[in-house]
């Protein structure tokens, strides 16, 4: 699935290769092409900001805010280094996914419970603070392609995007998990069940790409928290009880295997010829 809305990303980018200043110097895209090792990177990342964010606020004494901050520091640090980066490269990109996922998830955690937010307003407040940022990219880009995260200006919609996803996600998830108290192992089957249907939807029914992306995205939030709490919570508590350490040392050896593979491969590096030039 890609977020492209049809017609209106091939008429924007007509009119900016029209207007680019020859001889200026490109920029590539910033984040990786869409393939199944994205998806499956992102369900990991997802699982590890579950179970490292419940491992931090358990191992460091800091409480739950205090690890807020510590990570957000951590959050902004990497993606200073993602800015500066002229082009997309695995290793810093998927760093902030990661640790986007654990901020996200303490964002939502600190409102339900530090703050005592109930998670329907949490949800309902995420869900407009991310339609909130998507039409504010949509009105200043013209497109929502993810093809083309080549200006600092996309690139900025793309990960604030990217964090209200990860907190819409958690709160979403939770509250789901809250109300139906269907079980780790089922709620996971049941977020599956939902991404695969998104998938039909846009490949044969004929979704909305930016729509089938952006939907499949959030899922997989709950998806890899439930996988993750299976993996970690204790057997008495419908988990397999491996914990937090485990889980996340885990998760975090096969991301680090599957960046090393892309880093090396390049196999999800966009064709540059794709890219199309920003206005000047």
């Amino acid at each position: 699935m890609t977020a492209d809305i049809p017609g209106a990303v091939e008429t924007h980018e007509s009119a900016t290769a029209a207007s680019f200043p020859a001889g200026h110097r490109l920029r590539w895209n910033k984040v990786p092409e869409v393939t199944v090792y994205f998806w499956v990177i992102k369900v990991l990342c997802t699982t590890v900001g579950e179970t490292a964010a419940d491992l931090l606020n358990e191992k460091l004494g800091l409480g739950l805010t205090g690890v807020s901050l510590l990570m957000s520091v951590l959050l902004v640090a990497v993606l200073v280094a993602q800015f500066r980066t002229r082009a997309y490269r695995p290793g810093v990109y998927w760093l902030a996914v990661a640790l986007i996922s654990i901020v996200g998830t303490l964002i939502s955690d600190n409102l339900t419970d530090n703050l005592g937010v109930p998670l329907e307003t949490s949800t309902i407040a995420f869900a407009i603070l991310l339609a909130v940022v998507f039409v504010a990219w949509y009105r200043s880009e013209r497109t929502l392609s993810i093809h083309h995260i080549d200006t600092t200006r996309r690139e900025s919609f793309y990960w604030l995007a990217v964090l209200f996803t990860f907190a819409l996600g958690t709160a979403a998830g939770d509250l789901v998990a809250e109300r139906m108290d269907l079980g780790y192992w089922i709620s996971a089957g049941l977020f599956a069940l939902a991404i695969a249907a998104v998938a039909v939807a846009h490949f044969t029914l004929g979704l909305n790409a930016v729509w089938s992306f952006w939907i499949a995205y959030i899922l997989t939030r709950p998806l890899g928290a439930s996988i993750g709490d299976y993996l970690s919570q204790p057997t008495a508590d419908g988990g397999l009880g491996l914990g937090t350490v485990i889980t996340s040392v885990l998760f975090l050896a096969v991301i680090l295997g599957l960046v090393v593979f892309l880093t090396v491969t390049r196999r999800d590096v966009a064709d540059p010829e794709r890219l199309t030039p920003r206005a000047g």
